[in-house]
């Protein structure tokens, strides 16, 4: 583990304060969004963002099947932007997620689908934002400044904010405690050591696996291991992977297999099972293994939440790595903080 030097790894250390903040200063916005969508009763959900705030959409589309039984689907932003074409959204609800608030595409996209019917949430850092002046209802992150460019701290309190108004509206109390309790366990995945699954990634490309929730971290992680280390790496469904993608595996392909204590942990861990078999050096979040690594990582109070830990971990890593490789993960190459697209 690197110590505490580059932005990204402050940012990292203060996401537990982050979402401590927003715990304590977010109930009533929560509240009072919650009220608006069960007025409403939508039948199903749609999303707006892109880059991790997409990732952070997955997550919440499955937190809405499988607590809600409501579908949740991504539409695509240039649909509006650049096609013109304004989306019938009557009774739907909407939920965009933008850490700036500012891309002209998710803003006018979000403001077409609130012309249209749709009850139109934002989930963003900036609460004054343009996003934030065409919605319905503002869930502010609450996470404080953001620096680095590889989001981090705007990603896990996304996931909770919008986690967090799903549960009020299931009014599931388990899963709300578990909310609560997320600051100490974030702290602990702080300390989870992922030196072996570092220590295994060289050049080559490399597989990240999921699923359900846990598919969005591993798309997050696939992410940054892009834009923080510069090594291509690609997220499939570890239902999805054996069917075609499996045949780029050779001897030590690294592989790392995100897992939540749900219902999916056994098929994952089968899977990293599987491509270990095929000579992948396979790392997992998961003690079912038998032939993959087992990482250290942190089961929370509920199974939706375990994958915000297990992001948490990886973020360690991956700014650990890219410090190693001598790449600075605040200032990626091509990039900026915030990408304007139309």
């Amino acid at each position: 583990m690197t110590t505490d030097t580059t932005q990204m790894r402050r940012e990292i250390c203060e996401i537990p304060a982050a979402v401590e903040r927003l715990l304590s200063r977010g109930g009533d916005a929560i509240a009072a969004t919650a009220a608006m969508v069960r007025d409403m009763n939508p039948p199903f959900l749609l999303s707006v963002a892109r880059g991790s705030s997409d990732h952070a959409c997955t997550y919440l589309k499955y937190a809405s099947e499988l607590l809600l039984k409501r579908p949740m689907a991504s539409v695509g932003p240039s649909v509006t932007s650049r096609y013109g074409v304004e989306l019938d959204a009557h009774g739907t609800m909407c939920i965009s997620i933008s850490q700036s608030g500012q891309s002209p595409d998710i803003v006018q996209m979000t403001k077409a689908l609130r012309k249209n019917g749709a009850l139109t949430i934002a989930i963003t850092n900036n609460p004054e934002s343009c996003l934030a002046c065409v919605v319905d209802r503002t869930l502010p992150m609450h996470a404080g400044p953001e620096l680095s460019v590889a989001a981090t701290k705007t990603f896990v309190t996304s996931l909770v904010a919008g986690l967090w108004l799903i549960a009020e509206l299931k009014g599931q109390a388990p899963l709300l405690s578990a909310i609560r309790t997320l600051p100490d366990h974030l702290e602990a995945a702080i300390r989870c050591d992922w030196s072996p699954a570092e220590d295994a990634i060289d050049d080559r490309s490399l597989l990240t696996l999921g699923r359900g929730p846990s598919r969005a971290v591993s798309n997050e992680a696939a992410l940054k291991f892009k834009e923080t280390c510069l090594i291509h790496a690609e997220s499939y469904s570890s239902a999805e992977v054996l069917h075609g993608p499996v045949s780029i595996i050779d001897h030590g392909f690294p592989v790392i297999a995100f897992a939540a204590g749900d219902a999916a942990e056994e098929s994952v861990a089968e899977t990293a099972d599987a491509l270990a078999n095929k000579g992948a050096r396979v790392f997992a979040l998961s003690d079912r293994v038998r032939k993959a690594t087992r990482l250290q990582h942190v089961r929370t109070d509920h199974w939706l939440t375990d994958p915000i830990a297990a992001i948490m971990s990886f973020y360690c890593m991956v700014e650990a790595l890219a410090v190693r490789r001598g790449i600075d993960p605040d200032a990626p190459r091509h990039l900026s903080k915030v990408t304007e697209t139309v």
